[in-house]
């Protein structure tokens, strides 16, 4: 990225400000890093951590995916966009569905609109595994959002730009994640359990990070990546945190799955095991299959296929998620 510049929607989110801190260590000489979002506090309160006079590159834009014409200006001169900007806690998106079809399926057309107006060369669009066979209106509009950039491949026309997707599991700290608030809640000494079945694939902010900066490099354009990662018993994430306290059962909210889900068996079609990272591929590729194949040494999966939280081969323990947590989120962590 040395050179270059980049844009990152919702960049005051925990994976923007992660994705800064990374991209800034590892290119010293990135030409501009535009942290573009509409919460002003949010900015004022980033840009205390990376001041504009000690980062030269940095820059803080204000702005909304909603306002196609503020995307224009901010994508003028930029290279790579990430568009990490959504509308993600499910509740608050079932119950403001109009706002959560705006933000996310609105604001992913306008920033489709905007890169191929603008001279962008490669845009990374964050999903999540809610997703994957939604039963919310957060998944819905996320999936459409997938589908949205994937196809917007089929209509660049001559333009040297690639559109992809990846897609992960939670966020381990990230903001509303059940770490924190079990992390609150043990001072009270009730962690409140939605379902003691329910389980969520794991990864952390660095990993989250690591996975976009792979899709930029690697992409192709259209691919939709997904992270081989382990998943956890929410019941074990209460016993790493509060052993002590009551673990209280408190039912699932509404738009909640018990286990979560990134690849169907629908999708194993198209689904190629590429070593650390699966990938589905679009029905209709701009490039050629037997090509991409070759060149990635990729593997279809098994038809029937599926990844799931309560199928995964891999999982956390009580005890990596105490080192995890400790490693991560909270040095001083201790039961």
């Amino acid at each position: 990225m040395n050179g270059k510049s980049v844009l990152i929607t919702g960049g005051t989110g925990s994976l923007g400000k992660e994705l800064t801190k990374t991209i800034l260590a590892k290119w010293p000489d990135i030409q501009r890093l535009v942290i573009f979002s509409r919460d002003e506090q949010k900015q004022y309160q980033m840009a205390l951590e990376y001041p504009e006079k000690q980062h030269k590159a940095i820059r803080y834009f204000i702005g909304d995916v909603r306002d196609l014409d503020r995307l224009k200006r901010a994508f003028n001169g930029i290279d790579y966009v990430i568009h990490a900007a959504a509308m993600k806690h499910v509740h608050i998106a079932e119950y403001n569905p109009d706002e959560c079809v705006k933000t996310n399926i609105g604001g992913a057309e306008n920033v489709i609109k905007a890169a191929l107006s603008s001279g962008v060369s490669k845009v990374v669009a964050l999903s999540t595994d809610k997703a994957c066979a939604p039963i919310n209106l957060y998944g819905a509009t996320k999936l459409t959002s997938d589908k949205l950039f994937i196809a917007a491949n089929n209509i660049r026309g001559k333009q040297d730009i690639k559109f992809s997707v990846v897609r992960y599991g939670n966020v381990m700290g990230s903001n509303g994640s059940v770490i924190p608030f079990f992390m609150q809640k043990k001072k009270d000494g009730v962690l409140p359990i939605t379902d003691k079945s329910m389980t969520r694939f794991n990864i952390s902010l660095q990993a989250g990070v690591d996975m976009v900066l792979h899709a930029l490099e690697t992409a192709w354009g259209g691919e939709l990546f997904v992270p081989k990662i382990p998943s956890y018993k929410i019941t074990d994430v209460a016993q790493a945190i509060g052993p002590e306290c009551e673990h209280r059962e408190v039912g699932i909210r509404p738009g909640e799955k018990i286990h979560e889900e990134m690849i169907t068996a629908s999708d194993s079609y198209s689904t190629y095991d590429l070593g650390k990272y699966y990938v589905i591929l679009p029905q209709v590729p701009v490039w050629d299959l037997e090509k991409y194949i070759s060149y990635f040494n990729a593997t279809l999966v098994p038809k029937g296929f599926h990844y799931t939280s309560d199928n995964n081969p891999e999982w956390e323990t009580v005890d990596s998620l105490r080192a995890l947590i400790t490693e991560h989120l909270y040095p001083d962590f201790k039961i």
